[in-house]
């Protein structure tokens, strides 16, 4: 153990632990140590409900080993549930307080619950994860992200992501990339304060060694892929509910329009009536096509009145209808007599 938090295990104890609080202090508590508060499976199971939404079986309250076994194999077999391959983790290690067992299990839940989900543009959980650190810095002078531990040492990745997103919190042109220090604490510092995103990472750690730990460092950017991409997807649907929005009113307004005119039209039609039925029809015009025009005015009445209701606007087959046969009629009251019904053909074919 001594071996192995020298060669950096003690980063992603911290970042893991980090991690594990900022979900559960959503069901109010926390953990101090890692290795030793998960053994009861108490917390174990309660982390696990918070981050899936989900309940699990009913915790066994006793103190024996047996009790801290069987709550920890129900939160083994929840995970397992998920489709998640748990190779060399037993329920025994982690009541036993196996420090690295149980942060292979963390990992492993981190893996399914935080970056599994992850996807951009085809590419899934690590890849996808590292294709949206690129895309989002890819306009910054100096940041190259290439992979989740050496391309972060300067802290300018993290910067850039947080400057991307929210300009104001970050004063980017006055970072130096030979003050790594102050980059990584500036950037832990924001996202602590005004994103919500726990300090998972020490700086110092993550400056003093060759290779920062990996998985460390997915952790920790995961939890700025989680911040950003809900807030794009919380403005995306209250774009999209203001187009519905405007549609919706521009929709009442054209049916408005649409009720005066055929309101207009009923009554023009109600007093042209009787003016055509009592001309005589000029010689040029054969007798039978008046009296056929003239027969379809209380036949045009009915489609206007109807027009009215809503429904029958809505569906747009009456509007398609009255206008065919408006169409058909007026052609016949302007060659009879235009300027004596009061309609231009223009207007006649507008209306």
């Amino acid at each position: 153990t001594v071996w192995w938090l020298r060669a950096g295990g003690g980063c992603r104890l911290g970042t893991f632990t980090a991690w594990c609080n900022s979900h559960l202090r959503k069901a109010g508590t926390q953990i101090e140590n890692i290795e030793e508060d998960f053994r009861d499976g108490l917390k174990l199971m309660l982390l696990l409900e918070v981050i899936s939404g989900e309940r699990l079986a009913k915790p066994e309250r006793g103190k024996m080993r047996v009790h801290k076994i069987s709550n920890v194999n129900k939160a083994l077999d929840f995970i397992a549930s998920k489709g998640v391959k748990l190779v060399s983790i037993g329920a025994e290690e982690i009541v036993d307080g196996n420090v690295k067992m149980t942060l292979g299990m963390i990992w492993t839940i981190i893996l399914r619950f935080a970056i599994q989900d992850i996807s951009v543009e085809e590419t899934s959980a690590k890849e996808g994860l590292l294709l949206w650190c690129q895309r989002k810095t890819a306009p910054y002078k100096n940041v190259n992200i290439q992979n989740f531990h050496i391309s972060w040492k300067d802290g300018l990745g993290f910067c850039a992501l947080i400057h991307r997103h929210r300009p104001e919190l970050i004063d980017y042109g006055k970072l130096r990339k030979d003050d790594p220090l102050t980059n990584l604490n500036t950037a832990f510092d924001v996202a602590e304060k005004y994103l919500d995103i726990p300090k998972m990472l020490d700086a110092e750690d993550i400056v003093g060694t060759a290779r920062p730990d990996e998985k460390a460092i997915m952790t920790y950017v995961s939890s700025f892929y989680h911040a950003f991409s809900g807030a794009q997807k919380a403005e995306t649907a209250a774009n999209r509910i203001c187009k519905v929005l405007a549609v919706n009113q521009e929709n009442e307004q054209l049916m408005e329009d649409y009720e005066k005119l055929a309101s207009d039209l009923l009554e023009w039609i109600r007093r042209t009536i009787p003016w055509l039925e009592n001309r005589a029809p000029e010689n040029t015009i054969p007798r039978w096509l008046v009296e056929r025009r003239v027969s379809t005015l209380p036949h045009l009445a009915s489609l206007c009145s109807s027009a009215l209701g809503l429904e029958t606007i809505r569906n747009g087959r009456t509007l398609w209808l009255l206008g065919s046969s408006l169409a058909w009629w007026g052609v016949g009251v302007c060659l009879t007599r235009p300027e004596g019904v009061g309609f231009s053909p223009t207007s006649v074919s507008a209306q």
